[in-house]
Formats: C-alpha cells, structure tokens, sequence
C-alpha cells in the first residue's frame, strides 16, 4: 500500500482553515494513488492543550468528525486524524457530553475509504504540564485491525517514544503502526534515531506525522518520518510543509522476523520476575 503523510502547519481554533489543509493533501494523496492519508496530533483544532481546554466547544466536535469522513469519502482514502474526545466518549461516535467536562482524551481516528470508522485509540501517556492540565491519559492498549491487506494499529506522539507501547501493538499482531504526533523543535533525535529504532525492535513499519512551524506558544520540529521494520528510513521531510509517500506493506515485516526472530524469542515471564 501507497501511504502519505501529512506535515503542515496548522492554525489554532480554526478548524475550516485546517480542514481545506487536510483536504488537499488527500486529494495529492489520492492522486499519487496511496490508500491512507496519516495526518498530525490535533490537527483539525490546532495543536494547544490550553486554549482548547477553554475554547473549544465540545459539540462541534461531531460536526468536525462528520466532515473528516466526508473528506475521506469523497477522495476515496483512507484517512486519520486526531481530535479531543470526552472520556466517556472516546470510543463513540456520539456528542460529548457536558458532564465529561474537564475530562477530554487525545484521540485518532483511522477511517476507511468510504468514511468508516475503523479504529480508535486514545493518549496513553500525556507530555508536558499543558497536556496533563488539559487531557487525561487513557489506559486501553493499543488495537490492530485489518487496513487494505495489512495488520494496522495507532498510538498518539509521546505514546511510541515508549518500548512498551509499540511492543503491545506488535505482540497483537501489527504490522503498521500510525503515529498523529505533534513534536516540538528540539527533539530532533526522536524522528532521527527512536522511531526507526522502534520499527526495528519490534519489526513493523512506523509512520509518524508531525506539524511543522509555529502554533499558538509552540514551534515544531517538521521531521516526520516513515520507517521500515529493518529500521530503514522510507521516507522524511525537513522543516517545512510536506507530503511524503512510502509504499508499506506485510512482506518486508516478515523477512524482518524471520531473519531476526525478536518477537518469537521474547521471555516475558522471565522479564517479570526481573520487574519484581
């Protein structure tokens, strides 16, 4: 499969800006012929815990989902993108809820070509003072779902810098792992060495899509990336706007576990007696 990832910049707070930014890269995807478009971490509102907090409006919130699916629809592509979920409602296609007030997820959503909702997966482990006084962390591991031929699942930008979670999508079967994710400028090693070093450990092809300039108090670092599960790096962009293209797919995953069998020879009892 053809996948396309999207690093741009997004305005805060202005969502029809956003989405006409989403919309065009899945009609180039579209065109170049990829069968899912990877968007960043809260791309659709703009990246900024705070004022999202305070500003937005929990009941666009469906609206907003509503349009992303008729984006993917009438590109025909599949699509994910990120977006505050009240907690009660994370997993639902329903309003948020006023009594969820004060307890919003940091979602992604993967949709299919016809505007389905495939998967959802919700922020494990939060960054940063903003994101803890905003969001909550949510605890459901990462699932995995069948995406044109290829065993698929998501996590959400600070998520995948953590061994644990990408093992936990790739012991469940995943062969392409989704990351929305919205990476401060800095950081310039996650992109360069950890993601590729997490594609090679746990033998999966990683995409990972990050913002690019200033939003609100925050400047980012670009540098989204695909790697390959030999660690090899398909893709990656610089600083600025882009649209990358790499072709993913199930059987370089397994000549990767089969020449190096990390996921057959895990001892995982043993390791849990080393934890205790």
């Amino acid at each position: 499969m053809l996948l396309s990832v999207l690093q741009a910049n997004a305005s805060v707070m202005d969502v029809e800006a956003n989405l006409r930014t989403i919309d065009d890269a899945a009609q180039r995807a579209a065109q170049a012929g990829a069968g899912l478009l990877l968007t960043p971490e809260l791309f659709p509102v703009g990246y900024a815990p705070l004022r999202l907090h305070a500003e937005l409006d929990p009941s666009t919130l469906p609206g907003i989902r509503e349009r992303l699916a008729a984006i993917a629809r009438t590109n025909g592509i599949g699509l994910v993108y990120s977006l505050p979920a009240a907690e009660e409602t994370a997993h639902d296609d329903g309003a948020e809820p006023a009594s969820a007030a004060g307890r919003w997820h940091i979602t992604a959503t993967l949709l299919d070509a016809s505007g389905n909702e495939v998967l959802n997966y919700a922020k494990v482990h939060l960054f940063g003072p903003e994101e803890h006084k905003a969001f909550i962390g949510a605890q459901e591991p990462p699932a995995v779902v069948d995406f044109n031929g290829i065993r698929t699942s998501m996590l959400i930008c600070y998520d995948v810098e953590f061994p644990e979670a990408v093992r936990a999508a790739a012991t469940r079967g995943a062969e392409l792992l989704l990351v929305p994710t919205a990476l401060s400028a800095g950081f310039d090693n996650v992109p360069q060495v950890l993601i590729r070093a997490r594609a090679l450990e746990s033998q999966l092809n990683v995409a990972y899509a990050n913002h690019s300039g200033h939003e609100d108090v925050y400047s980012f670092l670009g540098g989204s990336v695909v790697a390959g599960p030999d660690g090899s790096l398909l893709a990656a962009a610089g600083e600025g706007a882009a649209l990358l293209f790499a072709e993913v797919g199930t059987e370089s995953v397994k000549a990767a576990r089969n020449e190096v069998p990390y996921l057959r020879e895990r001892r995982p009892d043993l390791y849990k007696r080393w934890a205790n």
